[in-house]
């Protein structure tokens, strides 16, 4: 697939005149803020006022490049720690490793953490012997590791990307799910069928899946079931509607009373947002929290932290643009009085 990169601070005037819409926020964006180690799909969490970033470990062993991600082969996972949001990210080293566990074959892709019961859960998708991607789970008794696999994955898991949500009223939610590589839409009724195919068309796209945690946070408290994401005439997003519609990389935050689901588009590579009056959703579609960044994939967090908000995110700038080498950055994020999010415009873009 050829990539062609357009810097946007050379012609805002060319969008601007064709869209009629006024130029998106542009914050201030940090510069990749690990350097020693390429990371991506960075989970932001503040536990012990400290802010921990759980990140995918991105490593150079691309023997084959191609729609299913076999070029994000990574074997371990890293813990960050930041006192303060302009401090440099301490390392706390390996926390995870492929070969400690038991069920997992290869790609461990996006983590997430979650606190309760006085434990810190670490979660991470990796496929099984099988091939399948699962959601396995690790514990430890400190934020930064390292942390102790559980024997097998959590049963009823399956694709990737899971991100874990507790509430107000103590009660956690994982989402989970991605197409193409992470084998959503080859997933019905709880089965796994390779000739499954993702809908197209005026079919309704798939969402992400959620499932409530149970009281140890190690299994589901019943099958998952996938979430509905609407437009603003109440209708399911449609599968054609790729700028609007689910591929991966689910995040959930609340602000003030409304719940805010952000994903990744995928290959139009922007992250969206849609809003619930209810964790478990449905959820309406807002619009644009991040335009497109450099390198194919994107995948986010968001957090509050010291009084702001921030949107964790990686791109591909330490590499140069290599897809499976990226790196984390964070830029603050900004709600409007309404409280819908002001889009960022990371620059430059990049286009298919």
């Amino acid at each position: 697939m050829k990539k062609i990169i357009i810097y946007a601070l050379l012609i805002p005037a060319i969008f601007q005149g064709c869209t009629g819409k006024t130029e998106p926020e542009k914050p201030k964006i940090t510069p990749p803020l690990i350097t020693e180690i390429f990371t991506a799909d960075p989970s932001a969490h503040v536990f012990n006022g400290k802010l921990f970033i759980y990140p995918s470990h991105d490593i150079d062993d691309a023997a084959s490049v191609d729609k299913n991600g076999t070029q994000y082969n990574m074997k371990d996972y890293h813990v960050f720690s930041m006192d303060d949001i302009n401090s440099t990210p301490v390392n706390h080293g390996e926390v995870l490793n492929l070969k400690n566990v038991p069920w997992a074959s290869r790609f461990m892709w996006a983590p997430d953490a979650a606190y309760k019961n006085g434990t810190y859960y670490f979660y991470f998708p990796a496929h099984d012997k099988k091939g399948k991607f699962r959601i396995g789970v690790a514990t430890s008794k400190n934020p930064e590791g390292p942390f102790e696999p559980q024997p097998s994955y959590i049963p009823g898991s399956f694709s990737i990307d899971p991100a874990v949500f507790t509430d107000t009223d103590g009660k956690s939610y994982m989402y989970f799910g991605g197409l193409w590589g992470g084998q959503l839409e080859k997933w019905k009724n709880g089965r796994f069928d390779n000739n499954l195919i993702e809908p197209m068309g005026a079919d309704p796209a798939l969402g992400p899946y959620i499932a409530e945690m149970s009281d140890d946070m190690l299994s589901f408290k019943s099958a998952p079931r996938m979430l509905q994401i609407l437009n603003k005439s109440g209708m399911p997003i449609a599968a054609s509607d790729k700028s609007k519609r689910f591929f991966e990389a689910a995040w959930l935050h609340k602000y003030k009373d409304t719940y805010y689901l952000s994903y990744s588009t995928g290959d139009t590579h922007m992250i969206v947002y849609a809003t619930s009056d209810k964790a478990t959703g449905p959820f309406v579609y807002q619009g644009v929290v991040l335009q497109p960044v450099t390198g194919w994939t994107n995948h986010h967090s968001i957090v509050e932290f010291k009084g702001k908000w921030y949107l964790f995110y990686h791109d591909c700038t330490l590499s140069k643009g290599r897809d499976h080498l990226r790196n984390v950055k964070v830029t603050e994020l900004v709600y409007n009085k309404d409280g819908s999010i002001k889009t960022i415009d990371p620059q430059p873009l990049l286009l298919k």
